[in-house]
């Protein structure tokens, strides 16, 4: 691995920045793993922790190149992330700042995009004619795979339906907006479920906390729920209705014949995605009269972000040698 190089993805999202090694097959042979820094923190900071990721990754390997999926507004040409409601990019040209940083190529796309991408070329979306893939973690991403192909609109920008309005003057999003999906769907908002109705009623996730909602995570609900505390699987329950909801709008638009459903909030399984399938058939224009898509888990998990922008460096041919002959990311 060390004498051909190596193609590093980094899937930077909103709580996480998650870097990994991949070949052609799409597996994943080492990751690193970082804290996002904060929307108020300086983007430098934002890169040196990208950088610090990516270089743990590589294990002292040549990197041939780099592909970063960023939670995101990334423009059609995949040089600047417009706008990024949980990081401090904005307008920022992220992919020449961390080629000149890197010297290495890099690509640069929305992260639901890249986890799209690896899910048609590798999961659950492969052979699919056209099929939606939502994605919950911090926030809710998505994009639109047509004939395998990433559907980008005429901005690059399509897939944002985490910023669609399900709840008019609903809850407040990072955005800048109200009532978006992602606040009522989402790792924040299975969250904020639990935490909000923690001090009323018995429940595990109290004894973890030690009574302190704030200290109430993500995976600390999934793993309770799995093990059958019934506020976790009632927040599930609460997340998943809203899940199709959204998809039932998605579906009244784009009628696709397949939804993929990844993320790290979807590692529950059918904790989320039984009350998503049910809402989805309730809240469907017609459903009783129209294909209703099926809806799958994703196959390729939290990394699928990382596989599909470690993919597309690798496919985009950007492995020609810098003329400096550097091969190695520095921070």
């Amino acid at each position: 691995m060390a004498d051909s190089g190596v193609w590093v993805g980094v899937d930077v999202g909103g709580s996480k920045v998650l870097a990994g090694v991949v070949d052609d097959r799409g597996r994943v042979l080492r990751t690193s793993r970082r804290t996002t820094p904060g929307r108020a923190e300086r983007v430098e900071q934002v890169e040196d922790t990208l950088s610090a990721a990516v270089l743990e990754a590589a294990d002292g390997c040549d990197v041939l190149g780099v592909g970063v999926a960023a939670a995101g507004f990334v423009d059609a040409a995949g040089e600047r992330v417009m706008f990024a409601p949980h990081l401090p990019w904005l307008d920022a040209p992220v992919r020449a700042r961390l080629e000149h940083r890197w010297r290495v190529p890099v690509v640069l796309d929305n992260d639901a995009n890249a986890a799209a991408y690896a899910e048609g070329r590798f999961g659950a979306a492969a052979g699919v004619d056209t099929s939606v893939v939502v994605t919950l973690g911090t926030g809710i991403g998505g994009a639109l795979l047509l004939d395998g192909r990433i559907h980008r609109g005429a901005s690059g920008m399509a897939g944002e339906f985490g910023h669609m309005q399900v709840v008019p003057d609903g809850l407040p999003c990072e955005c800048g907006g109200r009532g978006c999906w992602e606040q009522y769907s989402s790792g924040n908002a299975l969250v904020r479920y639990v935490r909000d109705r923690l001090g009323g009623r018995p429940s595990a996730l109290a004894t973890r906390c030690a009574g302190d909602p704030a200290r109430v995570s993500g995976p600390m609900v999934t793993e309770e729920a799995e093990a059958g505390d019934p506020l976790a699987r009632e927040a599930f329950a609460h997340v998943g209705d809203w899940l199709g909801v959204g998809l039932a709008n998605l579906v009244a638009a784009l009628d696709p014949h397949l939804i993929v459903v990844g993320g790290g909030v979807s590692t529950a399984g059918d904790l989320l995605l039984e009350p998503a399938r049910l809402a989805l058939r309730r809240a469907l224009v017609g459903a009783g009269h129209r294909g209703v898509p099926p809806l799958r888990p994703a196959r390729l998990g939290p990394e699928a972000g990382l596989v599909g922008a470690a993919t597309m460096a690798r496919e985009s041919g950007a492995a020609a040698a810098r003329p400096d002959g550097r091969s190695q990311p520095r921070r």
